[in-house]
Formats: C-alpha cells, sequence, structure tokens
C-alpha cells in the first residue's frame, strides 16, 4: 500500500480552498489547512469536514497568515507536506483599489515568503515538496483574448499586479532552485460557495431575494464587461493535475467562452422567470478606477498536457447558483416571518 500524500493549502476557507480539501480527502490525503485568526469565524465553507457529527480524521487546521513568514515555517516544520496549494490572497479586484499595500502584502509578497519558507523547509528536511499558485486572468488585464500562456500581462488593478508579481516570482524559484512550482492562470470560476460580494453571487443571491419579495432592486457596476465563468468544482482539479504532472509548468484554465454580465444576468433571472432589466441599476460606486473589458481563455495547453476537461457551463452553473440561493432565501424568509431575523 502506498504512503499517504500531505496536502498544505493555504486559504482553506475559502470557495476553492473548500473544494480542494473535497477533492484531496477523497483521494486519500491527509489535508491540513492554515486558516488566518479572527474575532469571528470564517470557517462556515469547510465545517462539514472538521466538526459536527462525522469529522474528517485526515482534516487538520493551523494558524497562521501569509504576512507571517515565521508562522509559515513553523507550518511547514509540523506538517511536512508534499504538496502545498496556495490559494491565499486578498482576491477582491475593486477592493485591491482601495487597499493596495494589504493586498500587495498579502497577494504578492505573502507568495514569495511561502517559497522561501518552502526552499528552506526542503534543505534542512531534505524533503521535496511540489507548489502551486493560484494565478489569475486579471493578470491579462487589457489583453486582446483570447488569452494563452503566451500572452503579454497588461494588469489593470492593485490586485492584477500582485498577482503578476507572484507568477513570476514562482517562475523565478522553479529557474533558480530547480522547485517544483506550478502557476495555474484560473479564469473566473464561481460556485453556491462565492461570496456574496463578487458579482456572479450578488447576482443569483439578489434575484432569490426578488423572487420571494424580499428585495427590489439589485445595483451593479460595468454590466458590459465580458468573462469567462467556470465551476471551482473543475477548476481545483486541474490545480491537483497540475502537481501530478511529471514537469511543473504554467497553465491556463478556462471554458474558453465569455459572455457578459448583462448575459450572466439573463441567464440567473431567467431560470426563475423574471425580467433582470426590471430590477437592475447601475451604481457608479462598483466601477473600477481601472475596467477589465475582455477576458476569454485559450485552455489547449491544460486540455492535452493534463487531461483536464471541465464539467460545467456557465448555463449549469448560474442553475447551480440560483438553486442554492433559492434554498438561502427561502430560509431567510421564514426567518424573518417568524420574527427571528
Amino acid at each position: 500500500m502506498s504512503e499517504q500524500k500531505t496536502a498544505l493549502i493555504t486559504g482553506v476557507t475559502g470557495q476553492d480552498g473548500s473544494y480542494l480539501a473535497e477533492l484531496l480527502l477523497s483521494k486519500g490525503y491527509a489535508v491540513h489547512g492554515i486558516v488566518r485568526r479572527s474575532s469571528v469565524f470564517t470557517t462556515a465553507r469547510i465545517d462539514h469536514l472538521h466538526i459536527g457529527p462525522n469529522p474528517n480524521p485526515d482534516f487538520h487546521l493551523h494558524y497562521g497568515d501569509l504576512s507571517d513568514a515565521g508562522a509559515l515555517r513553523n507550518v511547514l516544520d509540523d506538517v511536512r507536506p508534499d504538496e502545498v496549494y496556495n490559494l491565499g490572497a486578498q482576491s477582491h479586484v475593486r477592493v485591491s483599489f482601495d487597499q493596495p499595500e494589504y493586498t500587495v502584502d498579502v497577494t504578492a509578497v505573502g507568495v514569495l515568503r511561502l517559497l522561501d519558507a518552502i526552499r528552506s523547509f526542503q534543505k534542512h528536511s531534505d524533503r521535496k515538496v511540489r507548489f502551486y499558485q493560484a494565478g489569475s486572468s486579471e493578470m491579462f488585464g487589457s489583453a486582446k483574448p483570447r488569452q494563452h500562456e503566451g500572452t503579454t500581462f497588461q494588469p489593470r488593478s492593485p490586485y492584477a499586479c500582485a498577482k503578476a508579481f507572484a507568477h513570476y516570482q514562482v517562475i523565478n524559484y522553479r529557474e533558480s532552485y530547480g522547485m517544483f512550482a506550478s502557476n495555474g492562470i484560473l479564469f473566473n470560476h464561481e460556485s453556491p460557495r462565492r461570496g456574496e460580494n463578487f458579482v456572479t453571487r450578488k447576482i443569483t443571491l439578489a434575484a432569490a431575494r426578488i423572487k420571494l419579495g424580499m428585495q427590489d432592486k439589485l445595483f451593479l457596476g460595468n454590466t458590459d464587461a465580458k468573462r469567462d465563468w467556470g465551476f471551482a468544482g473543475d477548476y481545483v482539479e486541474a490545480m491537483w493535475r497540475m502537481l501530478q504532472h511529471d514537469e511543473p509548468g504554467d497553465f491556463v484554465v478556462a471554458l474558453g467562452e465569455s459572455i457578459s454580465i448583462k448575459d450572466f444576468l439573463k441567464l440567473a433571472f431567467e431560470q426563475l422567470d423574471l425580467d433582470w432589466e426590471q430590477y437592475v441599476e447601475t451604481d457608479p460606486r462598483f466601477f473600477r478606477p481601472a475596467e477589465v473589458d475582455h477576458l476569454e481563455g485559450d485552455s489547449s495547453k491544460a486540455r492535452s498536457t493534463l487531461g483536464w476537461e471541465p464539467k460545467h457551463d456557465v448555463r449549469s452553473l448560474a442553475k447551480m447558483m440560483i438553486e442554492g440561493d433559492m434554498k438561502i432565501a427561502q430560509k431567510e424568509k421564514t426567518l424573518l416571518e417568524a420574527g427571528q431575523a
């Protein structure tokens, strides 16, 4: 029987982290996640894995932060991972304009801290670690679609600039120190677990609340922007496949189909027999100082080299998210009517 593999995930409490943890546990891994200390609970997406009647004995959490190099080194020494997946970041593009220094410290310099901690761990432990960095299609910015691994980055936000810095540091550590370090350049990927301040989830939750008479309007920024939207559960499989491949590299992960936010609005509201144009209004507060108009990825390399194929398209994604948010909105309405909300 082969020895159990051990994986360490930063950002384990996020959308991607929760799906990746489930995937790795299903493959027999021991999975360790890093969580930031907070005065409020942020573990809702992973609570089913570590608390309740049937906690998974192979799932473990550790306190740490990408802004704390010492904590990262301590966790590496304790966990002794075979694979590290860096999904931690300040990942909201609009917020990065308001908090540029924090965004860069966590999303850019945090990756440098983690890479150097892994390099040090490998030296003193004589172990080899495979590293995955979560890149972003936002790095392409104003580059013309379809974007691929050879497309020049043209970042248009502090977040995108930070991700580009991290991308090149991964390449630098790979080439300078022979580390197995891969970049996944993931285009937009969503799910019912997406944060409510991201546009797709904002849309589906608002549509559900409007359907149930709990909300009148939805305010959005630039609805003409086009994005390549896929399902997060499909995309974490691509992450895992990158670290099972014989050689490290850089891979675009995308559906290869882009639609506008207006088109996504139509898909979502139609699920509930609603006309989105009756409920959606533009609010200048949600516009970015520098807009990214059109992102559409070419994932030919990931499909041919890694054998990755997505199982969902944007239409099934919208349906999945609407169904999830209708359940949430119905619970909210029930509590409201019972005077408990």
